[in-house]
């Protein structure tokens, strides 16, 4: 069955299984054997969520959803590269999907790595550091603003990646502009496993 909801729509058929998960209520929708056979052919996710590739942030599981409901892309705390550019616009100019939701979360450990290299200047070794100098600019923002918890820095850099991913893209920012998507970002709490909304970016 394809759905066509709006960004709000989306949203709170994201939010409604997050609070499932939350109260350990979960319904594990479309996960049987009929469904997977009715995606063989196409699919129409209702959303893309874009998040870290934290082993505790397993998006199908936190949002309650299933088979075809999600797109995923994920990378060590959601930095943003060529590929990543490329599977969302895909996300939102092939598939249409009407929400971008990027997920950060408390304790990540690839902004704890970019807070201790600004903090001692010694930068870590191999292609991690590639992930710090992106994380960098929100992890400064966060400082100048006198916040120096390594979760701050996670809400600021959320913030930051919204920010730059319509600047990057002309396929999105002009998807959010007509209204045909929009952009939430989410921090969430990996004791409570609730995604609490810290930005947005469209009409939502």
């Amino acid at each position: 069955m394809t759905t066509y909801l709006t960004p709000a729509l989306a949203w709170r058929r994201m939010r409604e299984g997050n609070e499932r998960f939350v109260a350990g209520e979960s319904s594990h929708p479309n996960q049987d054997s009929s469904r997977r056979s009715s995606l063989v052919e196409n699919q129409h996710p209702f959303a893309v969520i874009f998040g870290c590739s934290d082993s505790r942030l397993a998006a199908e599981i936190i949002f309650d959803v299933g088979l075809g409901d999600v797109f995923v892309v994920r990378t060590a705390g959601q930095v943003i590269d060529d590929a990543v550019l490329g599977s969302l616009e895909y996300s939102v100019g092939v598939l249409g999907v009407p929400l971008i939701a990027i997920l950060g979360h408390d304790s990540c450990g690839a902004v704890s790595a970019t807070k201790a290299a600004v903090d001692t200047g010694e930068m870590p070794p191999g292609f991690i550091r590639d992930l710090v100098e992106r994380i960098t600019p929100s992890v400064l923002t966060s400082m100048r603003q006198d916040k120096h918890e390594v979760n701050d820095m996670v809400v600021e850099h959320v913030k930051q990646t919204s920010e730059r991913l319509v600047d990057s893209s002309r396929v999105i920012s002009d998807a959010i502009e007509s209204g045909r998507t929009a952009v939430i970002g989410l921090s969430y709490s990996l004791a409570e496993g609730r995604a609490n909304v810290v930005s947005g970016i469209g009409e939502l």
